[in-house]
């Protein structure tokens, strides 16, 4: 894998990477000093341009940064979830301090996610077992669902603003509606235990782990918005179809060696995914929706398509550039790098 870009974050041990929705050239990277065991948070604004990766600016924090999303309504603005629990916005075009603080989470805020479709929301969730919906506009949250564990993934629909996902400690996927009464279990309309084996026998060679395990991160499918693949500490990668909570997973895909940290569905084709774990690689994949079933059961044995392996610790983050040709990936890890690289090169067989 010949074109690869690097920049190095001294000091600062990655937790997410985000390209930015507005250019192709823009990316952000939250940081923690010392692992996120204590300390400060950094986060990262870079510029690619033809001196590779530069710094356009930073902002500390108190506490370690573990989580970041880009406003979906002003290019120069991002939130950034950090350990003391609270989410920070903050504008490239104010120095040193948050324009607006959002604090009302008891315990680490872990994920945060702007809502892709009306814009003007966005969801955060924390170790305190709560996911908060907050308008940017106000301090205070819209609304709060409890999930009622650690929940280490939340995220919105990419095509209708009133659902909600979340992942956490109890091995479930749980999505929230919000055009439900709130007394109709706060919103909560499915919840999908991803560890339990599907109800048909999985294809011959394919048998993941049926005990319960923490699921640390999901994504919905950018072209089907039913669906939602799920990763965690049982090192399989899963999805699911949330029209058939009770049919089990729609496909497996295994070959992770320690826990999957974090994965996202390609925005440039239907069934190709890439993940992050901790056996620091990070292995791009498809689902198998789009191949001929060539076996009887209903679940499908992924195909994993290549394996970048140049990070040295945890990998934490990864994402795809919306941009381009598209196959732009970028991946962060503990190891105080940021990789830019182009996973085509894998599609092509060229990696």
């Amino acid at each position: 894998m010949a074109s690869m870009l690097e920049f190095r974050t001294p000091g600062w041990n990655p937790y997410a990477v985000k390209y930015s929705p507005y250019y192709d050239s823009r990316i952000a990277v939250a940081s923690a000093a010392n692992y996120g065991i204590v300390g400060n948070g950094r986060v990262f604004i870079l510029g690619l341009g033809p001196q590779g990766v530069q710094i356009e600016k930073t902002f500390d924090t108190n506490d370690a940064q573990y989580d970041l999303a880009w406003s979906e309504i002003n290019e120069n603005q991002l939130l950034v979830a950090c350990g003391d629990g609270s989410i920070k916005l903050y504008d490239m075009n104010v120095n040193e301090f948050p324009v607006m603080n959002f604090h009302e989470h008891k315990r680490e805020a872990f994920s945060v996610a702007w809502s892709p479709v009306t814009k003007d929301t966005f969801a955060s969730s924390s170790w305190d077992g709560t996911i908060k919906i907050w308008s940017p506009a106000r301090r205070e949250s819209l609304h709060t669902l409890p999930v009622g564990n650690c929940t280490y993934s939340t995220s919105y629909c990419p095509s209708n603003p009133n659902i909600i996902s979340a992942v956490s400690t109890d091995s479930h996927l749980r999505i929230f509606d919000l055009r439900t009464p709130v007394t109709a279990q706060y919103h909560l309309t499915v919840k999908i235990p991803v560890h339990l084996p599907p109800p048909a026998p999985p294809p011959q060679g394919l048998s993941p782990p049926a005990i319960p395990g923490e699921v640390l991160t999901h994504d919905w499918n950018k072209y089907n918005n039913t669906v939602i693949a799920t990763g965690g500490v049982d090192r399989v990668l899963r999805t699911f179809d949330i029209r058939s909570p009770s049919a089990g997973p729609a496909s497996v895909m295994m070959g992770h060696e320690y826990a999957v940290r974090r994965l996202a569905w390609s925005p440039h084709a239907s069934d190709i995914l890439i993940s992050a774990s901790y056996d620091m690689t990070v292995r791009l994949w498809t689902d198998g929706s789009t191949m001929a079933a060539q076996q009887a059961s209903p679940v499908k044995a992924g195909i994993q398509l290549g394996i970048m392996n140049r990070h040295t610790e945890f990998v934490t983050g990864v994402d795809w550039c919306l941009f381009g040709v598209g196959g732009w990936v970028a991946t962060v890890g503990w190891d105080e790098r940021l990789l830019l690289w182009d996973a085509n090169r894998m599609l092509q067989g060229q990696a």
